[in-house]
């Protein structure tokens, strides 16, 4: 230790060779040398390569998950994610939604779970009583008590177990109790740097299903909420500081589907963001009116505003699109009537289709929904229509969004797909840019009203821990050296 103090203060010697006098006493002079020398020619990529390694040491901590699926009805029509829970920890494949709150994935005692996937999935079941870290949630843990009852909670008095109850939107239903687990996940740390990371969240655990769940050709292991509840696994880990208060995805619409999921911000030029409405179960907007190309609909825009049976929500969850029957009909007519002069109307099983025989792209026009903080979302024909085959020649394609009688504007995955999402719950927003979901993107991890900084919550694998503990050296060499020069300069005035 008295060697290694030695050396501090040499190189605090090294870096002190001048001093100039400030009111009568010495201040000492650092030295500054350039990076890369004036004498030489620096290329362009070399100076990004290295902010690219500035950035990362400041951009830490994003937490990344797969994506596989496709929005496309005819051939799996959802976006789904891996989640490892247990201890050992087991894989488990789990549809995103935006539209819940609760991750729940098949208990081994299910009764209605399917036993088969026509996904070609490997689906399997979780068994508390095989995991070291598993524990039930008693009826006395506060988030079975009045400050995180939700409409999912419940306490079942005869087995004193916190349990749920949940239905979507389609009908299908889920039931079962929590449990309190280890999860593992890949946090990036940096270029080429990827720590194995776990934390203990509440999930479900599915002991009863109804509905389209219980069917095996598209069946899953469970359900991962991205909902902004108390219960939703991005509440629980940002509530303990673990990741940052937002998360953001990429759904690909193209070819075999895929994506883009981590917990934190994308970081993107073109991203426009509107506020959401506050103190809701669902990523409310602000829907104002729709445009269709570039002539405003003749829609009421209360029909879109956000009450006890109506609003406008994105909910990953949903394949397709709703519009509320005051403003699909307009909407329908105007797209048909932009298009009838190079296509074919049809109806089909009660839509309205068109049969197209060139390029959509060509011919169908732009779509605007405009929110609140002037955000537009403009929709390509692909965003809009869902091509479902042939017919004489002519492909068939028709209006991805659905008509309801009344209720609520639903934007689902034909809608989100080919874009950028950004659900920033710390600054109460939503954003979004169209982006190529293949590419790689900018992630940060911190925000001007949560600033992340990770407090030693995960566990850190054998094959990090020695850049991590070479990179902490390395900052208390610094934070040393800064100590040496205020004593240096102490002395100087003494």
């Amino acid at each position: 230790m008295r060697a290694f103090s030695s050396s501090i203060l040499a190189l605090a010697a090294v870096v002190l060779p001048a001093a100039v006098v400030y009111c009568g006493f010495p201040v000492p002079l650092l030295s500054l040398q350039r990076a890369f020398p004036s004498s030489r020619t620096v290329q362009l990529e070399t100076l990004r390569a290295r902010d690219r390694l500035r950035h990362a040491r400041m951009l830490q901590g994003v937490v990344d998950f797969s994506v596989e699926g496709s929005s496309d009805p005819l051939l799996i029509g959802l976006y789904f994610t891996k989640v490892k829970l247990g201890t050992p920890p087991r894989e488990f494949t789990v549809q995103i939604d935006t539209g819940s709150d609760i991750l729940w994935v098949n208990c081994n005692s299910c009764n209605g779970c399917p036993t088969s996937s026509g996904l070609g999935i490997q689906l399997n079941f979780f068994d508390a009583s095989i995991s070291s870290s598993s524990s039930l949630i008693s009826c006395s843990d506060p988030i079975c008590n009045s400050a995180f009852q939700t409409t999912a909670t419940q306490c079942l008095s005869q087995s004193k177990q916190c349990s749920y109850t949940f239905q979507y939107g389609d009908g299908s239903g889920t039931s079962g109790y929590y449990v309190s687990e280890s999860m593992y996940f890949d946090m990036v740390m940096g270029p080429s740097m990827i720590v194995n990371s776990s934390a203990t969240v509440v999930f479900g655990c599915s002991t009863y299903q109804s509905g389209d769940l219980t069917k095996s050709d598209h069946a899953i292991d469970g359900i991962f909420g991205f909902g902004p509840g108390d219960l939703s696994v991005i509440s629980q880990l940002s509530a303990r500081g673990i990741t940052p208060k937002v998360f953001s995805h990429c759904l690909k619409g193209e070819g075999n589907g895929g994506g883009i999921l981590v917990l934190g911000e994308v970081l993107e030029p073109g991203i426009v963001y509107s506020p959401l409405v506050p103190s809701q179960p669902h990523y409310n907007l602000y829907l104002q009116s729709i445009a269709v190309n570039g002539q405003t609909l003749s829609i009421d825009p209360s029909v879109f505003a956000t009450s006890n049976n109506r609003g406008t929500i994105v909910d990953s969850g949903t394949t397709l699109a709703y519009l509320v029957e005051e403003a699909y009909t307009p909407f329908v007519n105007a797209i048909t009537a932009a298009v009838s002069q190079s296509v074919t109307p049809t109806i089909s099983k009660g839509n309205q289709c068109y049969l197209v025989s060139t390029s959509v792209g060509e011919i169908f026009p732009l779509v605007s929904l405009n929110f609140a903080g002037s955000a537009s979302m403009v929709l390509k024909p692909e965003q809009y229509l869902m091509h479902l085959g042939f017919y004489d020649g002519a492909a068939l394609w028709c209006i991805g969004f659905q008509k309801v009688q009344e209720g609520v504007t639903i934007l689902g995955d034909i809608v989100m797909k080919d874009k950028i999402f950004v659900y920033d719950l710390a600054r109460q927003r939503i954003g979004w840019a169209n982006y190529d979901c293949s590419q790689a993107v900018n992630v940060s991890v911190t925000s001007e009203k949560n600033r992340f900084e990770n407090a030693g919550q995960f566990s850190v694998s054998s094959s990090t821990r020695d850049k991590l503990l070479q990179s902490s050296t390395m900052e208390a060499l610094a934070v040393l050296v800064s100590l040496s020069l205020f004593i240096h300069f102490q002395l100087l005035r003494l």
